[in-house]
């Protein structure tokens, strides 16, 4: 199992709905999360504009700052099928699939850890991006206390 900082995977679930809600793409499907930078990969169809850029960083915070709980909730594989994709869940996740629920803004099924509320995430920093055959990467960083 992968051991990412939890306030930076917290910030990746806000950003990955931030992106799903904005321009209506599927969630990152590759990532490296670090403590002090990440990034996301996205299948898209172009760069990002630096207004876009700006839009995502800007959103992302509005979230954080919200104070969301950051809860989990157990469902059985069946249930969660019905409401999620778990393509990229190992089979070996077991009849019970965790989801974890930021606020109303977020759910999807993780093994990971996170923060308990988005304020101990601190300010999403959007580094920078790049579109390369169908692949948007995002890399980010965060700025806390």
């Amino acid at each position: 199992m992968k051991q990412y900082d939890p306030h930076m995977h917290t910030a990746e679930h806000v950003l990955n709905q931030t992106m799903v809600k904005m321009f209506g793409c599927e969630r990152s499907f590759s990532n490296h999360l670090e403590r002090k930078k990440s990034k996301c990969d996205y299948r898209f169809q172009r760069a990002l504009t630096e207004s876009e850029e700006r839009e995502v960083e800007s959103r992302v915070n509005e979230v954080l700052a919200q104070q969301l709980p950051v809860e989990m909730e157990m469902m059985t594989r069946a249930e969660a099928a019905r409401h999620f994709d778990l393509e990229r869940l190992p089979d070996a996740s077991g009849e019970e699939i965790r989801i974890v629920k930021v606020g109303d803004y977020d759910a999807c099924p993780c093994i990971g850890d996170h923060v308990e509320n988005t304020k101990e995430v601190g300010s999403f920093v959007f580094g920078s991006s790049s579109f390369d055959e169908g692949v948007l990467r995002i890399r980010f960083k965060l700025k806390r206390g």
